[in-house]
């Protein structure tokens, strides 16, 4: 018998944001650790691509917008209940303070901050996540590391720290835990088309272990939040940076 005390076999996951990037390899890798893996994201090119890539027979997508209302009740009604959440959906708006309008503000907002917290608010007055279960959001270091132009995203992933400690407390009483995990710098296809090869070159030098971080070293912290071995952690965060934020 192979003694494995991180997996997470049958166990019900829900992951957002799973049509690409961090989000996807997430799905992949809950599913060869045994789960069951429910993914969402807004296209259905995208997320099938996904799904094609999950193992296991158990697996389901469902396509919707968690900014709006519709999408939010559509995928709540369709879940079973769950024993794992991992918000990843999250998009990055580029924009210093002074040309930050309105309509940017609440589009980065809405997306990173308002569809994590009414989806989770909707799990929990639906039932429709188990005693025990764990609940993990997706952050950045960018929560506590000011970088130039990067301030609205840095205020959504602040709410998201606070978001997740408050819920820890709030959902205690059952058991669930709410953890989050806190990404430098992702190496993925969207940085590469973001980022020139002179950028990249000179931005991975700020890194003391030498390298950008794989989509699949956030995959694992999050396949470790969810799984049974960590069931008296609660209200904190797991750092994946190569080491950034000890400069």
């Amino acid at each position: 018998m192979n003694y494995n005390p991180f997996n997470l076999n049958n166990k019900k996951i829900l992951i957002t944001g799973a049509s690409s990037g961090i989000g996807s390899v997430i799905a992949i890798e809950c599913s060869k650790m045994g789960a069951n893996v429910i993914i969402t994201g807004r296209s259905e090119e995208r997320l099938l691509k996904t799904f094609e890539l999950l193992q296991g027979d158990n697996n389901e997508y469902v396509v919707a917008d968690l900014s709006l209302k519709e999408g939010l009740d559509c995928l709540v009604n369709q879940i079973p209940t769950l024993d794992g959440v991992v918000h990843c959906a999250a998009i990055l708006k580029k924009l210093p303070l002074k040309f930050i309008n309105e309509k940017a503000w609440l589009e980065t907002m809405e997306t990173n901050l308002f569809a994590p917290a009414l989806l989770s608010q909707r799990l929990v007055k639906k039932s429709k996540v188990n005693d025990g279960a764990s609940i993990v959001f997706i952050s950045s270091i960018a929560a506590s590391v000011a970088s130039f132009g990067n301030i609205s995203y840095m205020a959504s992933k602040g709410a998201i720290n606070s978001l997740a400690r408050g819920m820890a407390l709030e959902l205690a009483a059952k058991k669930i835990r709410v953890n989050y995990i806190q990404p430098a710098l992702i190496r993925t296809n969207l940085t590469d088309k973001a980022m020139s090869q002179e950028d990249l070159d000179n931005y991975v030098q700020r890194f003391p272990l030498g390298r950008f971080g794989k989509p699949e070293e956030v995959a694992y912290s999050a396949v470790f939040l969810l799984s049974d071995a960590t069931q008296w952690i609660t209200g904190t965060s797991i750092t994946v940076d190569g080491g950034v934020t000890l400069r």
